[in-house]
């Protein structure tokens, strides 16, 4: 039942992320902007669900590893920093980089503990 349970979860997230980062090019902006959108609120979620004390096991397969685990993108991080050096912007590329980590952390803690007082 599991693995149905993470399929069905990864039939959502993945759309759902593919959405964000078109949304983000087609408004002009770089795809890596919908990216850290992706990234940062699945760290959250997925913060919350941790967080929450006695948190079935289901949820946490379905959500967790399924929703969250296609919803963000650790190699399309990767692929965004290698293209914005390979543009020569330097700066950019560290600084996305740098604010998914810090954002994307920050998230994951605050929903975490925030998840903890429920």
């Amino acid at each position: 039942m599991t693995p149905l349970l993470v399929v069905a979860g990864a039939l959502a997230g993945a759309p759902l992320r593919l959405l964000v980062i078109r949304t983000a090019a087609r408004s002009g902006r770089d795809p890596a902007v919908g990216t850290l959108v992706v990234n940062v609120v699945g760290a959250a979620l997925l913060g919350a669900v941790l967080g929450v004390s006695g948190a079935p096991g289901w949820v946490v397969a379905l959500v967790g590893t399924g929703f969250c685990g296609t919803l963000t993108t650790f190699s399309t991080l990767g692929a965004d920093v290698v293209r914005l050096v390979e543009e020569r912007a330097l700066g950019r590329a560290v600084g996305y980089l740098a604010a998914t980590l810090v954002l994307g952390l920050a998230a994951a803690a605050a929903a975490y503990l925030g998840a903890g007082a429920l």
